[in-house]
């Protein structure tokens, strides 16, 4: 009788454990991954069905989590709204219309079209813009000032336009440019880089010896709601004016269906944009101003009974150093995702493993993840899948490496197969 209670103690012990994956055993296969020898690693996987750690490597740790922050971004809007509300909007007399912003991001957005928002200024309308109280602040704090002229720190603003940044190309050897407004602003220069902006100004400067043959480049512009109007206006070829606030009166919201865009661009494209113009309108919703501090508070405040360690959280994308995050943290963050939308609607906005957006150069494993990368740190996270009934949740954190961004992704992906290898 003992020897029968024996075994079938012995027996359930090691299935219980045999489904953990030790630290130390985590430790022996990272040491065979040289590219991570001098770096700082953070690791966390666990079960979606049983909510419980398979793994944990430092998942306690904080780390630099770059565009990893946009999974928190993703949930908050997620759960904010069912619908994205593209602006505001108030028709007087039949003949004026009256709008102001949301902080939606795709009016003549260069990747991403909304052709119902476009269409919607193509009315024959004496049009009035009501510009904010308050306008977001152009850079997130911790931002990189030097990062000016390259598309992925293009200026927040209140009322984003053409994802506010210049779309060029050079064709029958005369420079083109999107707005077309933009064309005056530009010289030519044979000392300079290909197509750079000045600093203060929204003066360019181009140099067609240093174009690559068919290159469309883009290049931020710094924004204000006199530029703004001006940009519309020469779009739809009517005048905008800008008005001081009126009495508040019941405005309307135009939505425009477009949230798998939107999260496709964010997810599968960390589109920086996206992301700040998210917690914009989250700031909007619930505050009646842009305030990405706001919407941060806010979402903390709603999560802190889940979260397991707390966030140091400054901007929606992720292109700040500021962020701090753990692993575990990130895991429970995608527990949270998974529970709020269906695993199918995920599947479609995340990018999926040597397929789709960032993931492209990724393995072909069964994964689900959002890469975030900064100099010296790479990171993925997201869900590990072995079948339809048994999906993990799993953050895979590279901080201060020295090595090469695809050595490090090929690093984790070594990781990943060892896992999905112990887990089957």
């Amino acid at each position: 009788m003992r020897s029968g209670l024996f075994l079938l103690f012995f027996s359930v012990t090691t299935m219980l454990w045999s489904q953990k994956i030790s630290q130390k055993r985590i430790a022996r296969q990272l040491k065979k991954i040289e590219v991570f020898q001098q770096a700082h690693l953070g690791i966390h996987l666990s079960s979606l069905k049983e909510k419980k750690p398979i793994a944990n490597y430092q998942g306690e740790k904080y780390m630099t989590p770059a565009s990893n922050t946009k999974l928190l971004t993703f949930l908050g809007a997620s759960q904010q709204f069912k619908t994205l509300p593209a602006l505001a909007y108030l028709i007087e007399n039949d003949s004026i219309i009256h709008f102001k912003s949301t902080g939606y991001p795709l009016l003549f957005h260069p990747f991403y079209k909304d052709s119902i928002l476009n269409s919607f200024f193509n009315q024959k309308k004496t049009w009035n813009y009501h510009p904010n109280k308050k306008s977001p602040k152009a850079m997130g704090s911790g931002w990189t000032w030097d990062d000016y002229s390259y598309y992925y720190a293009a200026e927040t603003s209140a009322f984003p336009i053409y994802g506010n940044a210049v779309q060029a190309y050079i064709e029958n050897e005369l420079l083109q440019t999107t707005p077309s407004f933009f064309e005056t602003k530009t010289t030519l220069d044979t000392t300079t880089k290909a197509f750079v902006r000045d600093y203060k100004n929204n003066t360019f400067r181009f140099n067609p010896n240093a174009w690559k043959a068919n290159d469309t480049l883009y290049r931020p512009f710094i924004t204000s709601d006199s530029l703004f109007i001006g940009l519309l206006g020469e779009q739809i070829d009517q005048k905008v004016d800008l008005l001081s606030a009126i009495l508040e009166p019941e405005w309307g919201f135009l939505y425009t269906g477009q949230e798998e865009t939107l999260f496709k661009g964010l997810l599968q494209n960390s589109d920086n944009g996206i992301a700040e113009a998210l917690l914009n309108m989250i700031s909007q919703q619930n505050f009646n101003t842009m305030d990405p501090e706001k919407a941060i508070v806010l979402l903390l405040e709603q999560w802190k009974s889940w979260l397991p360690d707390p966030i140091e959280w400054v901007d929606g994308s992720g292109v700040s150093r500021y962020n701090m995050v753990t692993p575990r943290t990130l895991v429970s963050v995608l527990q949270k995702i998974y529970q709020t939308l269906d695993w199918q609607t995920l599947k479609r906005y995340f990018p999926q493993g040597a397929t789709s957006g960032t993931l492209k150069k990724y393995s072909n494993m069964a994964v689900y993840a959002k890469t975030g990368t900064l100099r010296h740190n790479h990171n993925l996270s997201g869900y590990l899948v072995l079948s339809e009934e048994e999906i993990y949740a799993f953050s895979i954190m590279v901080n201060h490496h020295t090595a090469t961004t695809d050595d490090i992704r090929a690093g984790i992906g070594s990781l990943l197969e060892w896992f999905e290898k112990k887990l089957r």
